[in-house]
């Protein structure tokens, strides 16, 4: 790993943590005997020095281990308990008869110690350079081991909220995609999944977890592997709804916690679909001339009211070939205009700035490719520049491609 570079031509910013009066002397002028280019304020007591550290950032702090509140080691985990997100180096200042308290410092967490009475100019540069430079290198590593393991747990919880579909025929095909709605965030409570059971229907899901983080995420594994095994064991509609929301009940982590979700069974040998809105959005059709909102009945998002929820089923005929596009709430309640110069949605209109259904259908038709992926990503970059980080909820996206079923002589977007 390539070491944090640093500019020795700014000051370096030092914080002097003696009270002697003497000795501090002594390390003022050695340090106006060096080379360094630096800013030098003193604090007598641990507890000025952690006052100091709160409202202002240093490069280095010269502790000495023997101050009015805090006697050794303490001195030390007082200046890091002080200082937890800058790269303050800790050079611990020792006296003669007192070498293996340095060591102890060092193992403590500070980047260096030095011996009072032996310190020349030279050597009190070099450690302080040095003490910055391994301060710097200790924190992008420990950044870069932080991004290790948020990979993998994206990388686990990606394999449980967005698996390989199962499908068995080539008539259909399914299409995803996924954002967090936060810059290096893990992923949050949205999951999909599509299976193909031996008759031959294409079963999909697409859900949200109300709120974000490890529960919501955990609970969104959880329902879609339920729906998954449920749907391959043979249960359709409102029982499998009904069972799906007792399972999210039993695995909540609190009860306010809700999922809204699309549940979708694609037949292609009759061209049809039927669809169970869960307290989600319609999906969007989209056929030859166009894309199309569909219409379908709504029922009540899993735990609102347990035991009482009313899942009705709606059944559309499907063109020969077609697409439908389900989606969460993160694609459509983002901001839909520019940001003004003003840095406010749309100019400052407000509410009508928002993108809504309307403003994804348009750029389904604009972004529009024969690719389903590509056209995914195409909609997906459209969105995300329109709403420039103003809203920042997860949103996934699932495509249902298919080609060659029969006609059945209705109205597609009926």
């Amino acid at each position: 790993m390539r070491e944090p570079a640093i500019d020795y031509e700014t000051p370096f910013r030092i914080l002097l943590v003696e009270d002697d009066d003497g000795d501090a002397l002594l390390v003022e002028e050695l340090l106006v005997d060096t080379d360094l280019r630096h800013s030098l304020v003193r604090c007598r007591t641990a507890a000025e020095a952690r006052r100091a550290l709160a409202v202002a950032p240093y490069d280095c702090v010269l502790l000495d281990l023997h101050l009015p509140d805090a006697s050794g080691l303490g001195t030390v985990a007082a200046v890091q308990d002080a200082d937890t997100e800058t790269d303050t180096a800790i050079i611990v200042l020792t006296g003669l008869v007192e070498s293996r308290a340095g060591v102890d410092a060092l193992a403590a967490g500070a980047q260096d110690y030095l011996v009072k009475g032996k310190v020349e100019p030279e050597l009190l540069q070099r450690a302080v350079r040095y003490a910055v430079q391994r301060k710097r290198a200790e924190r992008a590593s420990a950044a870069l081991q932080v991004g290790r393991v948020r990979a993998a747990e994206n990388a686990r919880l990606e394999r449980g909220l967005l698996p390989e579909p199962i499908l068995s025929s080539g008539s259909v095909t399914a299409t995803s995609r996924y954002f967090p709605g936060r810059a290096q965030a893990l992923l949050g409570g949205d999951f999909l999944d599509v299976v193909q059971t031996p008759d031959g229907i294409v079963h999909a899901v697409i859900g949200d977890v109300s709120g974000h983080g490890p529960d919501a995420a955990a609970l969104g594994v959880c329902l879609r592997i339920a729906w998954r095994t449920l749907t391959l064991g043979g249960h359709r509609g409102h029982e499998l709804l009904h069972l799906l929301e007792r399972i999210h009940i039993a695995e909540r982590t609190g009860s306010d916690l809700f999922t809204t979700c699309t549940v979708m069974a694609l037949d292609p040998a009759s061209a049809t679909v039927t669809l169970y809105l869960v307290g989600h959005h319609e999906p969007v059709l989209l056929t030859s001339d166009g894309a199309h909102p569909v219409s379908a009945a709504h029922g009540v998002a899993l735990g609102i009211v347990p035991g009482l929820g009313k899942w009705p089923a709606t059944t559309l005929s499907l063109p020969p070939t077609g697409a439908l596009i389900a989606y969460t709430d993160g694609l459509i309640e983002g901001y839909g205009a520019e940001p003004g110069a003003d840095g406010r949605d749309g100019g400052g209109r407000g509410e009508d700035a928002r993108l809504g259904v309307d403003g994804l259908l348009r750029v389904l038709e604009k972004t529009r490719v024969p690719d389903p992926g590509r056209h995914l990503n195409a909609v997906l970059d459209t969105v995300r520049a329109k709403n420039a980080e103003r809203h920042t909820d997860d949103l996934a996206v699932l495509r249902l491609d298919w080609t060659g079923v029969p006609e059945t002589g209705r109205d597609p977007s009926a």
